[in-house]
């Protein structure tokens, strides 16, 4: 049985079951840190699998967000949720029946046209891979090729900011900043239009660095977490950004979500 502050989801599909697990992680990520277990159901095209789902939701007290597409299998989710009396939301369904009253067209109930291997698709395909092959600064020629290069101390989520905005179609790299390792060449020759700097609390971070560590199997005692060390590397890190004459931004208790859009909008200003 699951902690009370545990919270499962199934995520049920007709196709890869992407848009509800991003509107699931949207929401969660309103509230203070929770343990959250998303189980995905892709491709479903069998009630019986929709009655298997729902049987282990009702077990499991979970919740079911579904995004059926098909007619037939959104209104026997409906139905099974009913019947168990399982907490289920279909987030497709409604939005389907309003446009094709609003329209007077029937909706081609095809699963997955979102992910139609289109130019669109494939420039976030080579985004995310990008995100990938330049995280951490593992290879710094990735800073100069970049749309979008973010620079901060560990836990400042450089990383997933990256894969977020990549999901946009933005390339970006990431350059951890660390007292001991000299920023590479290339950050200094990329437009500073270019460059976002993430700041973040000292005590914030000190919290973040200790269940980083906890979750580890380390002691939340390590150098990593103190006090003393988050504040030299938050200077260290505030020189490199004025040299940079970079835009900061402080993540401090900002969702990933709320970051990317506040960068996202700079980026299309400038």
């Amino acid at each position: 049985m699951t902690r009370d502050s545990d919270v499962i989801v199934y995520v049920v599909s007709d196709a890869a079951g992407d848009t509800g697990e991003y509107v699931v992680r949207a929401a969660i990520a309103q509230f203070h840190p929770i343990q959250t277990d998303i189980r995905r159901a892709p491709f479903v095209t069998s009630k019986i699998v929709l009655e298997d789902v729902t049987i282990k939701a009702k077990r499991l007290d979970a919740i079911v967000m579904y995004t059926l597409v098909k007619p037939e299998l959104r209104e026997y989710m409906r139905l099974l949720a009913e019947q168990y009396d399982v907490q289920a939301i279909d987030l497709l369904g409604s939005l389907i029946d309003l446009l094709e009253h609003r329209t007077g067209k029937k909706s081609r109930q095809e699963p997955g046209l979102n992910h139609v291997l289109d130019a669109d698709y494939f420039r976030k395909v080579e985004a995310v891979e990008f995100a990938v092959r330049y995280d951490d600064a593992r290879d710094p020629s990735g800073v100069k090729k970049a749309d979008i290069v973010l620079v901060g101390v560990s836990r400042t989520s450089k990383t997933p900011l990256s894969m977020y905005l990549a999901h946009q179609k933005y390339k970006v790299a990431n350059v951890p900043l660390v007292p001991e390792i000299k920023p590479p060449a290339e950050l200094y020759q990329v437009p500073r239009d270019k460059i976002i700097g993430l700041t973040i609390d000292l005590n914030y971070l000190n919290i973040i660095r200790k269940e980083r560590l906890k979750a580890l199997g380390l002691p939340d005692t390590a150098s990593y977490a103190s006090t003393d060390r988050i504040e030299y590397e938050l200077v260290y890190a505030n020189t490199i950004m004025e040299k940079l004459q970079c835009t900061v931004i402080d993540v401090s208790h900002r969702a990933v979500e709320e970051t990317a859009s506040l960068i996202m909008e700079k980026v299309k200003k400038e």
